[in-house]
C-alpha cells in the first residue's frame, strides 16, 4: 500500500484524488492534507482519511481546526508556509501529490524530491518557473516527476516505451475555454462570471481564468519544455474544443499518438499515482459513436496573446518565465477582484516581461528574488 500526501487537497485536484483513492483504498493510504483556508471540507477529510498530517494556510484556522477535531482523531495540524515545508520534508509518504496553485507549490515540491519521493505534479507553476532546477534535482536524487494536467499526462502515457529520438512534435490541445468564440470587442467587457463559466472542466478559479485567457496553455508550453526536452518550435498547440483529444505526439515517421477519454481528471490523477500500472475503475467510459465529431484548429493568436507571450519567455530563458508567471499571477487575482478588464491580464503581462530585466537563474534564491521583484513592480502599479 502506497502512502499519499496531498498538498492542496480541498482543491479540485485534491478533491479527484480523494476520489480516486476511495476508489482504489486498497492501494492507497492518505497520510497528508492541506488547504489554505476551507478548513470545513478539510475537516471532513480528516475525519475520513485520518492523515497524520494536516497544514491550514492560517494559524488562527488551523487552531480552530484542532479544536473542532474530536480527542480520537490523531493528526498533527500545523500551519502556513513552515506547516507545508514540514509536511513535505518530514511526513511519511511515498508520493507527493503538488495541487497546490500557483508559485506557493514550488519549496514543498522541493522538499519531496529532496526525498527521492514520486511527485504527481499538477503545479505548472513549478516547472515553469524553476524547471532547470527541478530537472537538475530530480536526476540528482533519482525522483520521478509524473505529470499530473491531462495533456502532459496524455503525451507522457503516448511516450511510453518510445526513445525520445522518433519524438517529432508534441502538439497540445486546448478547449479554447469560455472565449473561444467570442471576439475581440466581447473580450473588452467580459465578466468574471463569464470567464469562470468553462464549458468543459470543474476547476479552481486561477487555473479557469488562464484557460479564459489561454495562459494555461502558455504555461503548459513551457511545462512541456522541461518535462519532454524539445525546443520550443517542436512545442505546438491546437484548439480543440471537445477536450477529447488531450494532446498528441508526432514522430519522425510521421505516425501520431494520441490519448483520448471523456474530460475527467480523475484520469490523468489515477495513472500518476498507479504508473506504470493500470487499475480498473468506473469512472467514465468514452462512448466515441455518441461523441461523433473532433475537431482541431489554429488559436486565435490576436484574441489570445498570452500564448505567444509563453513562448517570448521561454525563449528569453532564465528568469522571463518567472516573470510572465509571477505577473499573469498577480493579473488573474485583480481580475478576480473587478480592479481590472480581462484584457489588461495580458498587457500587465507585457509590461512585466518589457519593463524588468532578464537574469540568469543561479540558485533557487535567484527564483524567489524575481517572483518577490516581479510581484513588487506589478502591484506599484496600482498603487
Amino acid at each position: 500500500m502506497k502512502k499519499v500526501s496531498i498538498l492542496g487537497s480541498t482543491g479540485s485536484i485534491g478533491v479527484n484524488t480523494l476520489n480516486v483513492i476511495r476508489e482504489l483504498k486498497d492501494e492507497f493510504k492518505v497520510t497528508g492534507l492541506t488547504t489554505n483556508k476551507n478548513i470545513d471540507l478539510l475537516e471532513k477529510q480528516i475525519l475520513e482519511f485520518q492523515p497524520e498530517i494536516a497544514v491550514v494556510g492560517d494559524e488562527d484556522k488551523a487552531e480552530l481546526l484542532r479544536k473542532r477535531l474530536p480527542s480520537g482523531i490523531h493528526c498533527n495540524v500545523l500551519s502556513g508556509e513552515k506547516g507545508l515545508l514540514e509536511a513535505a520534508s518530514k511526513g511519511d509518504y511515498d508520493i507527493l501529490v503538488a495541487a497546490l496553485v500557483g508559485f506557493a507549490g514550488l519549496k514543498p515540491t522541493i522538499e519531496g524530491l529532496k526525498r527521492k519521493k514520486r511527485i504527481a505534479l499538477a503545479n505548472k507553476e513549478t516547472l515553469v518557473v524553476a524547471g532547470e532546477i527541478i530537472n537538475n534535482l530530480a536526476r540528482k536524487r533519482n525522483s520521478e516527476i509524473i505529470p499530473v494536467d491531462s495533456e502532459h499526462s496524455a503525451i507522457f502515457q503516448a511516450l511510453v516505451g518510445e526513445s525520445k529520438e522518433s519524438i517529432f512534435k508534441i502538439i497540445l490541445t486546448a478547449s479554447g475555454g469560455p472565449f473561444r468564440s467570442a471576439t475581440l470587442e466581447e473580450l473588452e467587457n467580459a465578466t468574471v462570471e463569464q470567464a469562470l463559466n468553462h464549458p468543459n472542466w470543474k476547476m479552481g478559479n486561477k487555473v479557469t481564468i488562464d484557460s479564459a485567457t489561454m495562459m494555461n496553455k502558455g504555461l503548459e508550453i513551457i511545462e512541456a519544455y522541461w518535462l519532454f526536452g524539445l525546443p520550443p518550435e517542436r512545442i505546438e498547440v491546437v484548439v480543440h474544443p471537445q477536450s477529447i483529444v488531450h494532446s498528441l505526439v508526432e514522430f519522425v515517421d510521421g505516425s501520431i499518438k494520441a490519448q483520448l477519454s471523456l474530460p475527467d481528471m480523475k484520469l490523468p490523477i489515477q495513472y500518476a499515482l498507479t504508473y506504470p500500472k493500470r487499475l480498473r475503475n468506473n469512472f467514465v467510459e468514452t462512448n466515441l459513436p455518441e461523441i461523433q465529431n473532433l475537431t482541431f484548429y489554429e488559436p486565435d493568436y490576436k484574441k489570445f496573446r498570452t500564448i505567444k507571450l509563453a513562448y517570448q519567455a521561454l525563449e528569453a530563458g532564465g528568469t522571463a518565465p518567472c516573470i510572465l508567471n509571477a505577473a499573469n499571477e498577480i493579473a488573474v487575482e485583480k481580475f478576480l477582484t473587478n480592479e481590472i478588464k480581462f484584457l489588461e491580464i495580458p498587457k500587465i503581462i507585457s509590461e512585466a516581461l518589457e519593463r524588468i530585466p532578464y537574469e540568469r537563474v543561479k540558485d533557487i534564491e535567484t527564483i524567489y528574488e524575481c517572483d518577490r521583484k516581479t510581484r513588487g513592480f506589478i502591484n506599484k502599479i496600482f498603487t
